[in-house]
């Protein structure tokens, strides 16, 4: 006997969901559609999509559907299909990553309020366990965060007086922790956070992503739901790369051409993007999102831009004992925080793109002494990463304050920033995490300098047996 599948238990399972219904065919949602149809096999279609249906039916030879076009949707939507069951039959049901909350219409308190949101001071001490300095630009990362959450909740005065964003713009070497902030800054306030490349950015009608993935890819976070993802934050990275083209006779579709694009989500715009995916030409959902409360954080490490900064600071030597020397600023490893509007106009900023982003955050190059705080200090600290690893083995890991020097050196030789700390530490633990299980008897591994350099072995203590 032929097994048949009641299909319609999609259906009945999605009686209290809290998602929007999809229609199967143009992949509209409920809310801009109108009522859906529910079908067997667990699928929707709107009225729009049955009617069209039914149009191209008409103009089809079917002598034995004459009374066709005479079908009510209202009676269609009154037949109960309840007991109807199909047998094998094969159907791909809106994907739940596709799918797209409801909204709450009936809702009268904010998704949170003021009081889910810190003081910039208790951000900043929050930061403050998990990044090493760049204490300047947590002050005003926590400041900025703090002003724009704000605004969310200020309703127009008398006056009509609205508080503008504060998207900000972060400038610093590579490795000097401008990702590893945004992601601890949005972990710390649990709000979505998406990051985005801005190198994989092109103008519209170009191989790439369009400019509309960056809020795909928020919406996502947040879980679909449009409410929460319109609070969130956009970090856009490698900001450096869309940079205008100089000395170019070709279209510059991933460089100015995206810069003029974005000026309409970093203003704040409402715009239409595909749910589930980043790619708008394929069978997804598309929901409207609002800009207007999104905290755009653009960052790259800007390379070349110091020799702009020189070159505008050298402008004032002059020749004499109070004179500046030109090699002044070689050897400034600060010099990122004299930067102004005119030195990014000339990297290849567009006037209009620096406009939007009022707040200009710069992070220092990493010392000596920032690297070693960089491996004891954070509550994930690398150091104690591979401890705890080795105490899982019954073994303790040491390391003398020579052996940190050494680290440290190294990693400033690499001019890589916080990236170098780890491929250093997985070069020379790679030889203790083989070998230390081997030995039950191990109690102790003291790494020193000598090991590091290749001129002795760790001091291994082991256990009083």
């Amino acid at each position: 006997m032929e097994d048949k599948i009641d299909y319609n238990k999609h259906d009945k399972d999605d009686k209290n969901s809290n998602y929007e219904k999809i229609c199967y065919m143009c992949r509209r949602p409920e809310s801009k559609t109108g009522t859906m149809i529910s079908m067997p096999g667990g699928i929707d279609i709107c009225p729009d999509c049955i009617q069209k249906t039914f149009n191209s039916m008409q103009s089809m030879d079917m002598s034995k559907l004459t009374n066709m076009s005479k079908i009510n949707l209202d009676d269609l939507k009154n037949v109960d299909l309840g007991s109807f069951t199909i047998p094998n039959m094969n159907l791909n049901p809106i994907p739940e990553r596709a799918r797209v909350k409801k909204r709450d219409e009936k809702r009268t308190e904010p998704l949170f309020t003021m009081k889910d949101i810190p003081a910039p001071h208790k951000i900043k001490e929050m930061l403050d366990e998990y990044v090493i300095g760049q204490d300047q630009a947590k002050r005003i990362i926590s400041v900025a965060v703090y002003n724009h959450y704000k605004r969310i909740f200020l309703d127009k005065d008398k006056e009509g007086t609205r508080v503008d964003k504060s998207n900000i713009l972060m400038i610093g070497p590579t490795g000097s922790g401008k990702t590893y902030l945004v992601k601890t800054l949005a972990k710390l306030l649990n709000v979505p956070l998406a990051i985005a490349d801005a190198t994989s950015l092109t103008e519209a009608g170009y191989i790439g992503d369009d400019i509309e993935s960056v809020i795909s890819k928020l919406l996502l976070s947040a879980g679909n739901d449009v409410e929460r993802a319109e609070c969130g934050i956009v970090f856009i990275d490698e900001i450096d790369k869309i940079a205008k083209k100089k000395n170019t006779n070709s279209r510059d579709v991933s460089g100015e051409s995206v810069q003029q694009e974005l000026l309409k989500l970093l203003e704040g715009s409402k715009v239409e993007v595909p749910v589930g995916t980043n790619q708008k030409n394929v069978m997804a959902p598309m929901e409207t999102v609002n800009t207007d409360n999104i905290l755009f954080i653009c960052g790259g490490a800007f390379p070349a831009l110091d020799d702009i900064i020189k070159e505008r600071l050298q402008k004032n030597t002059s020749m004499g004992f109070n004179s500046d020397l030109k090699d002044k600023y070689n050897n400034d490893d600060n010099l990122y925080a004299k930067v102004t509007n005119e030195d990014i106009r000339k990297f290849g900023m567009i006037p209009e793109f620096i406009g939007r982003l009022p707040v200009i955050c710069t992070l220092s190059k990493l010392d000596k002494e920032a690297f070693k705080k960089i491996l004891i200090e954070p509550k994930n600290a690398i150091l104690k990463q591979y401890k705890r690893l080795l105490e899982l083995d019954e073994v303790e890991l040491s390391f003398d304050d020579d052996a940190m020097d050494w680290i440290a050196e190294q990693a400033m030789k690499k001019d890589t920033g916080a990236r170098a700390l780890r491929s250093i530490i997985e070069e020379f633990m790679l030889d203790i995490m083989y070998e230390t299980p081997k030995d039950k008897n191990i109690g102790k591994v003291i790494i020193t300098r000598d090991y590091l350099e290749h001129k002795g072995s760790p001091n291994i203590v082991f256990r009083n047996i």
